[in-house]
């Protein structure tokens, strides 16, 4: 097994022209395990188990053959199989490294409307498809959306409904104890505007100040701007119900698959290839040093060094992943043939 792991390593490595590519200004810098501080710390046996979720989906020959590898390992042994079949590689773009927090959203809700529950969660409609759609505004006050049957649930909250579309995923729990989760299926094509960026420039809020809390405060606290403050983001996200995956797994990522809690986290694949390995070194109030897998993808996180945490599902860990906005480092782990081939060649 291990000799054909090798000889899968020799493998062209496409990744590593897509990211030279991906910008001028990209370097990597080769590190030693022992140049990651905390390594020998860290649960690596939780990690191997977050790797092994989506490694099976990794085609190209040297990823593969390294998945192989990973079914046969135990617990004890994670650790060794990481020195052994990776190396730690600094990719910079000459940002800092900056890393946030996401989560999964539970919602109360029902299957049909009520008078509590009267705000809906869509599916996409055929004609969004095309490209740019209507904005926010008009996909709620014009009446586009009604009788068609694009519902899939009804919630009671319509700032929480706001903040899953942002989340991409999210549970609803219904009133009989069941659950129904739902997944991005689309959106209607505008971009994102920040509600946070929006009550700075209104001098409502200091920049420090805002956060996911602060913001459906201000909203709730306000129930007529909060309305047209959340008109502000034309951009639109549509669900669709995931029927496949239990209510004690995590919500599917970028690969499909169920992601881990603070194991997993969204990452810019234009420098980080998914399904690899990347150790975080998070910085600031709760300072983090972790081997994650990078399973996710999200809008808002671009660059070399930017990274969004799964911090797991419900009211605390959407209360820590909003708080997270800390510098610090991510190394990624690539295999060895990868990551010698990004080096310069005159190295």
């Amino acid at each position: 097994m291990i000799a054909g792991l090798r000889a899968a390593l020799g493998a062209a490595c496409l990744w590593g022209s897509a990211l030279t590519a991906a910008g001028a200004e990209t370097s990597h810098t080769l590190l030693s395990f022992d140049q990651l501080d905390g390594w020998a710390a860290d649960d690596h046996s939780a990690a191997l188990t977050a790797f092994q979720e989506t490694c099976r989906d990794l085609k190209d020959p040297d990823w593969a053959a390294l998945c192989a590898v990973a079914e046969t390992q135990k617990p004890e042994g994670a650790r060794a199989f990481f020195e052994l079949f990776f190396r730690p590689v600094l990719v910079e773009d000459g940002k800092p490294g900056l890393f946030t927090g996401y989560f999964e959203p539970e919602l109360d809700g029902s299957r049909h409307r009520t008078a509590r529950f009267k705000y809906p969660i869509y599916k996409m409609p055929p004609e969004a498809k095309q490209g740019q759609w209507l904005p926010r505004r008009d996909i709620l006050t014009s009446g586009v959306m009604e009788g068609r049957g694009l519902e899939i649930a009804w919630v009671d909250d319509p700032v929480e409904l706001f903040f899953l579309q942002i989340q991409g995923s999210g549970r609803v729990k219904l009133q009989d104890g069941s659950w129904v989760r739902v997944g991005f299926g689309g959106a209607n094509g505008h971009k994102y505007r920040s509600l946070g960026a929006e009550l700075v420039r209104r001098g409502v809020y200091k920049a420090h100040q805002v956060s996911a809390q602060v913001i459906k405060s201000w909203v709730r606290r306000n129930p007529v701007a909060g309305r047209e403050l959340l008109f502000h983001n034309p951009s639109y996200v549509f669900f669709r119900e995931v029927r496949r995956v239990s209510a004690a797994d995590g919500p599917l990522g970028a690969m499909n698959r169920s992601v881990t809690a603070m194991r997993s986290v969204a990452v810019d694949p234009a420098f980080v290839p998914l399904g690899s390995p990347v150790w975080l070194e998070k910085d600031g109030d709760g300072k983090m040093r972790r081997l994650m897998i990078a399973q996710d993808t999200g809008s808002a996180i671009k660059g070399a060094q930017r990274a969004d945490i799964f911090f797991g599902t419900g009211d605390a860990a959407g209360q820590a992943a909003g708080r997270l906005k800390d510098p610090g480092r991510m190394v990624v782990l690539l295999p060895i043939q990868r990551a010698y081939a990004l080096l310069p060649e005159d190295l």
